[in-house]
């Protein structure tokens, strides 16, 4: 598992470049502060992960996060096909709701250890629990923003 992490680790690398290509197209309407924290912080807690844990209990949130970004991706990809294919794409949304359910279900997941002796280390547990706090707080405003609100504003015109 400690080799497959490595693979997720330079796999958050990757993931900034659609940062890198923001700026570079100079599409800053594009670049939430969701988006830079959280490209910015996942290759630092990957790392320490890979670096004090390892593999086992702290994967299950890495397999979550790659199954969210193989739909994202797909998503970005269809997309880049332009407009006579982008008004087929009426599920963005739906990602967003994805990454939600996925950091309620890595924090559910996190607190195993707590009931379980695996012998897992309890500060990871509270940095798990954190973060899927951080990130679903994070994630949630950027739903409000993107879509309820939006959705509001259109209703009202």
């Amino acid at each position: 598992m400690a080799a497959t992490v490595w693979w997720y680790f330079f796999s958050k690398f990757t993931d900034f470049m659609d940062t890198y290509f923001m700026v570079v197209r100079h599409k800053y309407g594009q670049m939430t502060t969701l988006h830079v924290v959280h490209h910015a912080m996942m290759p630092v807690v990957v790392w320490l992960f890979l670096k004090f844990v390892g593999g086992g209990h702290s994967t299950f949130f890495m397999f979550l996060n790659i199954g969210v970004h193989v739909v994202m991706y797909f998503y970005y990809f269809m997309s880049s096909f332009g407009p006579s294919v982008q008004k087929y794409l009426w599920w963005k949304k739906y990602i967003t709701s994805m990454q939600l359910v996925q950091f309620v279900t890595w924090s559910i997941h996190a607190t195993t250890p707590l009931f379980m002796d695996c012998n897992y280390p309890k500060v990871y547990v509270a940095f798990l629990l954190f973060l899927g706090a951080f990130f679903f707080t994070l994630f949630t405003n950027f739903y409000i923003q993107s879509y309820v609100k939006k959705g509001e504003k259109s209703k009202a015109e």
